[in-house]
Parts: C-alpha cells; sequence; structure tokens
C-alpha cells in the first residue's frame, strides 16, 4: 500500500466472473475512526458523496418499510435532463456500528441496461495516530443486455479506456501495460467512487456554504492524477455540471 502507482496507502483489486464485475479498495486516509463513523454511516450524507461522481446525476434519501432508501438516477458524462437518466434504488442497510468498527451496504436489484444485484460496501475500524482503515467494494451482475451493452461500449468509445492493474512485468525501462476490457471498467468506476468518499471526508470541516464547490475541486483534481483511467472532461465543464446537479438534487422528485 505503500509503494504503489496510486501515490497513496491504497490498493486495488478487480475480479471477473460470467456474469458479474467487483472492484475493491483498501485504503489508510487521514481521518480519525470516529469522525469517518459519523460522516458514512448516515444515508442522507451518502448523497452528498454519490453525486461527486460523474456519472451520478441525482440521489435522494427516503424511507420505506423496509428503511432507509436512496433513489439515484445513473446517467452519462454530460449535462442531462432527469428523463433522459436511469434510476436505482438501493436499500440502505447499517450493518454493524460500534466503538471500533462499522460496516454499511447499499444494495440495489435491478441497474440500467440488464444490469442487477449492485451492491456498495464500506468497513472500517481505527488505526494508531488518528488515521483510519477503509475496505470499500464496488459490484454488480450483468445478463445478456448488459453483456451486449458492454460489447458495445468497449467496441467504441471504450476500446482504448484501461483500468488500473499492470498487465506487464515491473520493469523501469517499460511503459505500463494496463488492464482493458470489463476489468477496467469496473477499476475506473471503483476508484471514482473511491474517491467521492475521501472527497466528501476532506472538506467536513470547512464552512458549509463552501463545502459543495470545495468537493466539486477536490473529486476532479483527484482524478486528474490518474488521467490515463479517469479523464472525461475538463474541470469548467464538470464543475458547471455538478453545480447544476446538487441544486436539483436538493427538490425530491
Amino acid at each position: 500500500m505503500n509503494s504503489n502507482q496510486f501515490n497513496r496507502p491504497l490498493y486495488l483489486n478487480s475480479e471477473e466472473s460470467s456474469d458479474n464485475l467487483k472492484g475493491e479498495i483498501y485504503a489508510v486516509v487521514n481521518h480519525p475512526f470516529a469522525k469517518v463513523n459519523t460522516a458514512l454511516n448516515n444515508p442522507a450524507h451518502w448523497c452528498d458523496v454519490l453525486i461527486l461522481h460523474i456519472n451520478i446525476k441525482y440521489c435522494q434519501a427516503s424511507s420505506n418499510k423496509n428503511g432507509a432508501v436512496l433513489n439515484v438516477n445513473l446517467g452519462k458524462k454530460y449535462d442531462q435532463s432527469l428523463e433522459d437518466t436511469s434510476r436505482v434504488e438501493f436499500n440502505y442497510r447499517e450493518i454493524v456500528s460500534s466503538a471500533d468498527y462499522f460496516a454499511i451496504q447499499l444494495n440495489a436489484e435491478k441497474g440500467p441496461l440488464g444490469t442487477s444485484n449492485y451492491r456498495i460496501w464500506i468497513e472500517s475500524i481505527p488505526l494508531k495516530n488518528g488515521q483510519t482503515f477503509l475496505h470499500f467494494t464496488y459490484t454488480y451482475s450483468f445478463g445478456l443486455t448488459g453483456r451486449v451493452a458492454m460489447k458495445t461500449y468497449l467496441a467504441t468509445i471504450g476500446r482504448d479506456k484501461v483500468g488500473f492493474t499492470r498487465t506487464n512485468k515491473q520493469v523501469d525501462s517499460n511503459p505500463p501495460d494496463y488492464i482493458q476490457g470489463v476489468r477496467g471498467v469496473v477499476e475506473r468506476n471503483t476508484m471514482r467512487y473511491y474517491l467521492a468518499i475521501d472527497a466528501y471526508l476532506a472538506t467536513l470541516n470547512i464552512a458549509s456554504d463552501s463545502m459543495p464547490e470545495k468537493r466539486f475541486q477536490l473529486w476532479y483534481t483527484s482524478n486528474e492524477n490518474y488521467p490515463r483511467q479517469l479523464h472525461e472532461v475538463e474541470q469548467a465543464e464538470y464543475m458547471a455540471m455538478k453545480r447544476k446537479e446538487y441544486k436539483r438534487q436538493q427538490t425530491a422528485l
């Protein structure tokens, strides 16, 4: 975790099966456990986290007979009306919450384009010196429709995109080759979600009126540390889009 291409204490892993994709990150963050627990162990706070992701267009926390729910709209990497996006309903579950460990889970049975069984899992323990260890998992399943959509994406606009796992031997004189295909897709999205968590935690102590703007800036600049994998739009375009989406998010739909 201390010697890697991320320049931060972080390890990323991905897995692919015949109908499932999984990405997970292990990381150390410079925030005390109590702060992390309070910040992330609350469904309403997760909408402020998720909206930072370039593909999240809207998020609203509510409740039903089964407990807390996050209504999340997924879309493209540009400004869209909500009518042109896909809504996914995540059930929020607090698995464990104690003085030295917490775990939460977000589950969605159905997603866009034939995807299903979405799960976001995060667990955490305290470390020495006011640091916290996080384990973040992002996984989903896909059927025939999802497989066809993924093949189309990878054959067109996604054909040159890569993930973070190196596929060639680590030799200083060799330029790195990175994994492509569906594992590249899940690695990029896993990192984007983790950087949203990181940006949210880093801005909790600033003035509330400047929080959203600072979070947008931090998420974007953190992504730009890995331009080969994560660059999609210019900063001005991302900032303008997110200001509009954040304002829209303040109204329940």
